[in-house]
């Protein structure tokens, strides 16, 4: 199992988990898509939000292998914000490959992207 060193283990100041710290032995839990319905917690959502930002930095566009990210956390975002990168996607393997669908992740949590719009502008002279 692939550890992504400098990923957050969870969301800072919760107990919401980001990462898990050793493979199961029994094999990786599969990732299911999960119902997110508007009467989630607002904890809940943040965490997500957090999860979501963490993939961006972490890995931007590009394909990820699984490794240790939290199979539950995923199985928010599957299908949705997060998608399997290569085709067949194996949901119990930790090698599976999967990629931020940016478009659906800034329409869905769009603080996380105005943030890095706004650090990435240095053409900005009143930030001089």
């Amino acid at each position: 199992m692939l550890k992504h060193r400098g990923f957050p283990g969870r969301l800072p100041g919760t107990d919401f988990q980001f990462t898990v710290r050793r493979a199961n032995p029994k094999g990786a839990t599969a990732i299911i898509r999960r119902e997110r319905y508007r009467d989630r917690r607002a904890a809940d959502r943040r965490a997500d939000e957090g999860f979501v930002r963490a993939l961006w930095e972490c890995f931007g566009d590009q394909p990820f292998e699984r490794g240790n990210l939290d199979a539950g956390r995923l199985s928010w975002l599957i299908g949705r914000e997060v998608k399997p990168a290569e085709e067949p996607f194996d949901p119990t393997s930790y090698e599976a490959l999967l990629v931020l669908d940016v478009d659906v992740a800034r329409a869905s949590f769009p603080d996380v992207f105005d943030d890095a719009d706004e650090s990435d502008d240095f053409d900005d002279p009143e930030e001089w």
